[in-house]
């Protein structure tokens, strides 16, 4: 095959979607829709919106290939309790997967870890009969909480993610909760760098997610 041909062929492939063009990953998934359901941490408290959770991760997808909306529906200052209250509206009309992002207010409050429990696994319950996959990230009580609440409120995620089959990101500030340049003059919610951390290391579940999805919908 002579040379002519063989870029006459590579090119109508390229055309009709069936390869790719160097350094270009293939789509993986088409015309999907994320929600993010979140406190200020997703929400992107302090930030412009650009520079939050979602649209960044929104950014990071397209980057990667995927057709894929995501859309903030964190709200600051949310509980468990306040986001198992508006979750039947945050979710809309059926999005294609969720995120799950609760829990850091409850600790910075000493909520009982039992009670938060109780509304994470009502929502997984609402998600799981809606039968939306989802992705439970999960938070670490902050030190001063002692060290029974602490053992207690971080092994809930874990035990949430097992009991619900869900995919399972364990701690959503990993590689910036104490780490001054990365988070804001609060010391609690990330800069735009942080952000950007976020991201990075939540992107192989986040892909998970999406393989559940196109899984669920007989595209995998």
């Amino acid at each position: 095959m002579d040379m002519w041909l063989r870029r006459t062929i590579a090119t109508v492939l390229l055309c009709a979607g069936l390869t790719s063009a160097p350094g270009v990953a293939p789509r993986a998934a088409e015309d999907l829709t994320l929600v993010v359901v979140g406190d200020s941490l997703s929400a992107g408290y302090g930030l412009a919106a650009t520079d939050a959770f979602p649209a960044k991760l929104e950014a990071a997808l397209r980057k990667h290939g995927y057709d894929i909306r995501v859309e903030n529906a964190g709200v600051s200052g949310d509980t468990t309790a306040g986001g198992r209250a508006r979750l039947g509206w945050a979710i809309g009309d059926n999005p294609d997967g969720v995120i799950l992002e609760l829990g850091a207010n409850d600790a910075l409050r000493g909520l009982d870890p039992e009670n938060a429990y109780a509304n994470l696994a009502a929502m997984l319950t609402l998600l799981a009969d809606k039968k939306i996959p989802t992705l439970l990230a999960g938070m670490k009580a902050p030190p001063n909480m002692g060290e029974d609440y602490a053992r207690e409120f971080d092994a809930m995620y874990r035990r949430l993610a097992n009991e619900f089959d869900v995919e399972f990101y364990p701690f959503f500030l990993d590689g910036v909760a104490g780490t001054p340049s990365l988070n804001q003059d609060d010391g609690i919610h990330p800069t735009p760098a942080g952000v950007d951390v976020i991201v990075e290391r939540v992107m192989p579940k986040v892909e998970a997610l999406i393989d559940r999805i196109r899984q669920a919908k007989g595209q995998g």
